[in-house]
Parts: structure tokens; C-alpha cells; sequence
């Protein structure tokens, strides 16, 4: 008989690499989606459309128990993947509240759902580096101290603990995966290296000649969304649960990020760092940069400058390889021209 899945944030880009790999290996997957994906697919399942129909979707929202609860009691999984939450940092800034609600009473709402109906149940966290925040070491493994530096950050160490607490108290099988940041074509608009590669690929097609960034400086250790997955998959095929650090072990400034891009669209830019200035003075100055039409910019725009700053992430996956055979396939160059050849070839207007 098949193993039953259930991923939450099935729609998402991890959710539906990883979807596509347990099908792949004979699982029976489910997924937890939001009524309002349900009523507009085309748009909110545009990651998972080819593998839809391959899959069992359920209607409900982190925040309701009740409804978790009948999902977990309906669908019965050996395998739970909790990957659902508001991800983006910036945003978390903007409604920390509502990152907060999602993300820690969420969590918690999943694990004890799975507690009272499934407690065979091998349950996987989706934690963050974000987590190290202001790092206390270099690089970060599983025993670093964690200091968030936003909301995000600091909602993903709640939910650190608490799958932690779940594991010891109630011998639930649960691991946390801490993720450096992974990215793929199926990124959200939103997130940096998706800005970047769709920026690019608007300014090869001529539709404008400026890219909006923030903090050109910050360092990240940057994988291929793929090759992740396939990590939280190996982490609920183990005899006992545990955490693991899952990256790279290579850190790159964002500014090599669009350096490469840039170089693979052979196209070239001026730098204009405009993030000391207020917003309107700034704003100001793009309106202007716009009407030069024979040149292309990269601009510093104070908008995109968080409020409390992540300098430096970089891990050390040494545990997982050892233990779990993992390591990553798919190199940082590789990856930035794999995100700017698929916007290149299936280039849109960004909708942020």
C-alpha cells in the first residue's frame, strides 16, 4: 500500500518540488490549499497545474484546528510536511502580526491535530536560517545560537521549539529542517533572486531599463529548491528524528547575483545608490533614470532596506551529508541561469 502524504503549502515553490518527488516515489499526496486557491486555480495553482490531477486537494487554513483536525482524521498520513507560512521577511515587517498568528499558531495548531489523530504520524518543520539573524558564528550549524532579525525570523524559531517540544514530550517524530535560502524559477515575484531574474529578463525584452533593489551587500548562502526538498524527504526516512542544517556552504553577495544575470543576458548597467535618500527624494530620481532611455540601471532604492538588517548567512551541512547522504547538485551559477533563461523564455510583466 502506498505511504500517505500531507503537505501544507502544497501551491508553494517547495510544496510542489516536493509533491512532484513523492509522487515520483509512489506516494499518495495530499495537500492543504486555501478555498480562495480553490475558487481562482489557474492563478494559484500555476506551480502544481501538471500534477494536479495527481493529487488530493483539502479546503482549510492553518488558523482553523477544527478543519486540521478532520483532515488529519480523513486523510490518515505517515508523512506530514509543514511547509505553509507568510515567508516573505520584508512583509513581515509590514503586518508583523499577522506573520506571527500564521506562522506560531499555525505550527502549533498542525502538530497537535497530528498529536490526537495520527501520532504515528512523521511530522517535518520547515525552519529557516533566517533564524541565525545576526549570526554568532561563521558558518551556522545545527548548535548556533539563534538571534532573528525580523518577525519571520523570530516566528520560525517559535515554531522551532515548539516541534521540539512536541518531539520530547509527546515522542512524536518531528525534525526540523533548517533551509539556507533555496530558490528555483517557481519563486515568488516577491522574493529577491526572482526580482532580479525577472527584472532582467523585462530589461532584455525592452520593457524597462531599471532594476529596484535594496541591500546590494548582504550575503547568502544560496541553493536550488530541488535539491531541498529532496532533503526533507531523507530526514522522515531515518530510525530517530533529529534537525539538520540543510545549504550549500557557499555564501554570495546579491550584487553577484545580478552581476551573473546580467552577464548571462550579455546586457551591462550603471549603479545609482539611492537608499540614503527619503523615499519621495528617491523616487524623484528613478522617474528621471526612467526617461534615459539608452542606458540601463541598477538602483539602490532606501524602500527595499530592512529595518534590522541579516549581513551574512552561510551553513554547514556537514550533519546532513554525513548522516542523511545529502548534498546539493545544482551549483550557484547554474541556478542564477536557470531562474533568467526561464524568464527569458516565459517572460511576463513582474505583478508585484
Amino acid at each position: 500500500m502506498a505511504k500517505r502524504t500531507l503537505i501544507t503549502g502544497v501551491t508553494g515553490q517547495d510544496g510542489s518540488y516536493l509533491a512532484e518527488l513523492l509522487l515520483e516515489k509512489g506516494y499518495e499526496v495530499h495537500g492543504l490549499v486555501r478555498r480562495v486557491a480553490l475558487e481562482d486555480p489557474s492563478h494559484k495553482f500555476s506551480r502544481i497545474n501538471h500534477i494536479k490531477d495527481d493529487l488530493y486537494l483539502h479546503s482549510g487554513t492553518l488558523e482553523s484546528y477544527s478543519r486540521l483536525i478532520e483532515i488529519f482524521e480523513n486523510v490518515k498520513p505517515d508523512e506530514c510536511y509543514h511547509l505553509a507560512a507568510q515567508s516573505f521577511v520584508h512583509e513581515s515587517f509590514d503586518d508583523g502580526f499577522s506573520t506571527l498568528e500564521i506562522n506560531i499558531k499555525g505550527t502549533r495548531h498542525v502538530l497537535s491535530a497530528l498529536r490526537h489523530k495520527v501520532p504515528d504520524c512523521k511530522f517535518y518543520f520547515a525552519a529557516s536560517s533566517e533564524m541565525f539573524g545576526k549570526v554568532h558564528e561563521v558558518p551556522q550549524k545545527e548548535t548556533t545560537r539563534f538571534h532573528p532579525r525580523s518577525p519571520y525570523g523570530v516566528s520560525k524559531v517559535d515554531g522551532f521549539f515548539i516541534t521540539t517540544n512536541f518531539r520530547e514530550s509527546y515522542n512524536i517524530f518531528a525534525c526540523n529542517g533548517i533551509l539556507f535560502n533555496h530558490e528555483s524559477p517557481r519563486r515568488g515575484f516577491e522574493f529577491v533572486t526572482r526580482k532580479i531574474s525577472s527584472g532582467v529578463a523585462s530589461i532584455k525584452n525592452g520593457k524597462d531599463n531599471i532594476l529596484l533593489l535594496g541591500n546590494l551587500d548582504a550575503k547568502r548562502d544560496w541553493g536550488f529548491a530541488g535539491d531541498y526538498v529532496r532533503a526533507m524527504w531523507l530526514m522522515l526516512q531515518q530510525d530517530k528524528p533529529d534537525d539538520y542544517v540543510i545549504a550549500t556552504g557557499e555564501t554570495h553577495t546579491v550584487k553577484e547575483f545580478v552581476d551573473l544575470a546580467f552577464e548571462y543576458t550579455g546586457l551591462d548597467y550603471e549603479l545609482k545608490d539611492l537608499h540614503k535618500l527619503p523615499e519621495k527624494k528617491a523616487d524623484e530620481r528613478v522617474r528621471d533614470l526612467r526617461n534615459q532611455k539608452d542606458k540601463i540601471f541598477l538602483v539602490q532604492h532606501p524602500t527595499f532596506f530592512r529595518p534590522a538588517e541579516v549581513d551574512l548567512l552561510k551553513g554547514d551541512a556537514s550533519k546532513a551529508n554525513k548522516e542523511l547522504g545529502w548534498e546539493p547538485q545544482v551549483s550557484f551559477e547554474e541556478l542564477v541561469a536557470m531562474m533568467v533563461e526561464h524568464d527569458l523564455k516565459n517572460y511576463q510583466p513582474n505583478p508585484k
